[in-house]
């Protein structure tokens, strides 16, 4: 019965995990042009580098502390398994096996709603400091065109 909510999470997840390695190696393989930035422009993309690897740490520690949360949670979730062999009847054991899928499956909930937020906001971020160091060029190139039209 719960089997294939499970499934579905962990495909949820799987694709999410896939989803998130494909847009960094695109990322990624952007570096080689961002690493020989035109003339003028090292100092901006050292700042850019920095801000980066500052959120990016900050954004692994964040990770680091959810998945602590929900190792704890799961071994709550084991230990209360095992408590359920002490039901008086068959429906307090039914009680508490539900009780216990609900936990289970709002443990599931949290985790991937923590990681599609960690994802929107490396997202946002990576977004942002590209937008930064792009702003400058850009703003030249619209007068320059409008010049040239004019």
């Amino acid at each position: 019965m719960i089997e294939p909510v499970f499934e579905a999470l962990r495909r949820a997840t799987e694709f999410n995990i896939q989803s998130q390695q494909e847009v960094f190696k695109k990322w990624f393989s952007l570096g080689p042009g961002l690493v020989a930035p035109p003339t003028g422009a090292a100092e901006q993309f050292g700042k850019v580098k920095k801000e980066w690897s500052a959120f990016t740490n900050e954004l692994v520690k964040k990770q680091r502390g959810a998945l602590e949360s929900q190792f704890s949670a799961g071994l709550q979730i084991v230990e209360d398994a095992f408590h359920l062999a002490e039901a008086k009847n068959p429906e307090e054991l039914r009680a508490k096996t539900l009780e216990l899928w609900q936990k289970a499956l709002d443990c599931q909930r949290q985790l991937y709603e923590g990681q599609m937020r960690d994802f929107q906001d490396v997202v946002t971020k990576w977004t942002d400091l590209l937008m930064k160091e792009v702003s400058p060029r850009k703003a030249g190139a619209p007068k320059e065109a409008g010049a040239t039209a004019a």
